[in-house]
């Protein structure tokens, strides 16, 4: 199966956010560990984030997509094939930076936070 919507051609680096979905009765670990495969495989571009669904298995992530090839990647499931995939371009997001940014931007102009001061509450240690 193939992504359920058609990535449009990029004229300069993008991030996009996939959403992804696994069939009915794939067990959480079985989804995570491959959207975890999924996520780690580069020739998508740099994944910036990518977190689990609760409740559901399945997950998010947002890659940083500079080519070409690397969007016809992002445009095929891989480990995911029969998974419900959908992939957008994100339109202020176009580098790593500017997705970071943008969070900046979101949480001070919509919450009235301080992104720095957010970032750091409550932080684990994933490595």
């Amino acid at each position: 199966m193939a992504i359920a919507n058609k990535i449009p051609a990029i004229a300069r680096p993008f991030c996009f956010v996939v959403y992804a979905r696994a069939p009915e009765g794939v067990p959480f670990r079985e989804a995570n560990r491959l959207f975890n495969e999924y996520s780690a495989d580069s020739s998508r571009g740099i994944v910036l984030f990518h977190d689990h669904f609760m409740g559901s298995p399945g997950g998010v992530a947002i890659f940083h997509v500079e080519s070409d090839e690397q969007r016809a990647a992002l445009n095929e499931p891989g480990v995911l094939d029969g998974w419900h995939i959908e992939a957008w371009p994100l339109n202020h997001s176009h580098s790593p930076g500017a997705f970071d940014e943008q969070i900046a931007f979101t949480v001070r102009n919509y919450a009235g936070e301080d992104w720095d001061k957010l970032k750091q509450q409550d932080r684990p240690s994933y490595s």
